[in-house]
């Protein structure tokens, strides 16, 4: 059987138009943001920051799934409304994760709906999705394999949307020494079988800060189409997943080296 997803005979990669922004085929960009919205001050803040660096994209956590019921699960509606009042006030196109197709609704002015590595499996909401004509960035299951995430995706192009965007965060091993385990060859396999672009997100990956930049190094080099980095004005204060994010600060001096790569590549940032 051929799927929509599949790249047969070197076929074009995909490109995926947000505004003025090009997603894949030869260009490269940077998502990057807050993983909880905490204030409308500081989705401003971190926006102007993160845009002046060079991301293209800003994101942010309105709706948390967290393991534990008992940690910080988000603003929700609050946060969409900080969140698109930010887009709005700095030209800057916006993601965010949603949890399910009842807060479909909700997401109108939102440039790119993320559905998250817990529901990269969640077949009634992928389908929901595939029936908007939005982006949607999917990011890798910790525990799946790489067919079915591409399986995932099939679920979302067979309902009319083609605009899908792949994203590895790392996956579950028995290994200790960081939150997740980071597959790279996934990068290169994903490349190779399919014509939609691919991300990393060196952060989920990782849950270390020091991690995150030698990690996007490597994601540029093994061919990632960009990457979704979280940062935060104060890490250390931050209500979701500070250990993981870097100050903005670190993310401009990052960029730099970013940009330098991505040139060498031969890609557009």
């Amino acid at each position: 059987m051929k799927f929509i997803h599949s790249r047969e005979n070197n076929a074009p990669y995909t490109v995926i138009n947000v505004g003025d922004i090009k997603i894949g085929g030869g260009n490269f960009t940077v998502i990057s943001g807050p993983c909880s919205i905490e204030t409308r001050e500081q989705m401003n803040l971190i926006a102007k920051s993160v845009k002046k660096s060079g991301a293209k994209i800003l994101r942010g956590g309105a709706f948390k799934p967290r393991t534990s019921p008992y940690s910080f699960q988000g603003l929700g509606e609050e946060a969409l409304l900080f969140l698109i009042e930010t887009k709005e006030r700095c030209n800057i196109p916006v993601i965010t994760e949603i949890m399910n197709q009842t807060q479909l609704n909700l997401f109108d002015k939102v440039d790119i709906i993320q559905v998250g590595a817990r529901n990269m499996q969640n077949f009634d909401l992928l389908k929901a999705v595939g029936k908007t004509n939005k982006p949607v960035l999917l990011k890798r299951g910790m525990a799946n394999t790489i067919e079915e995430l591409l399986m995932s995706a099939e679920y979302i192009m067979s309902e009319g949307n083609k605009n899908v965007i792949l994203c590895e965060r790392g996956i579950r091993t028995f290994e200790k020494a960081s939150r997740n385990t980071l597959d790279l060859s996934a990068v290169a396999i994903l490349k190779e079988k399919t014509h939609l672009p691919v991300f990393v997100d060196p952060s989920h990956a990782s849950g270390i800060n020091f991690l995150v930049a030698p990690l996007s190094k490597a994601a540029i080099a093994v061919g990632a189409d960009g990457l979704m980095i979280e940062t935060h004005n104060n890490p250390q204060a931050a209500l979701c997943d500070g250990e993981q994010s870097l100050d903005l600060n670190e993310f401009e001096e990052l960029m730099k080296d970013v940009k330098k790569r991505v040139e060498f590549e031969g890609m557009i940032l």
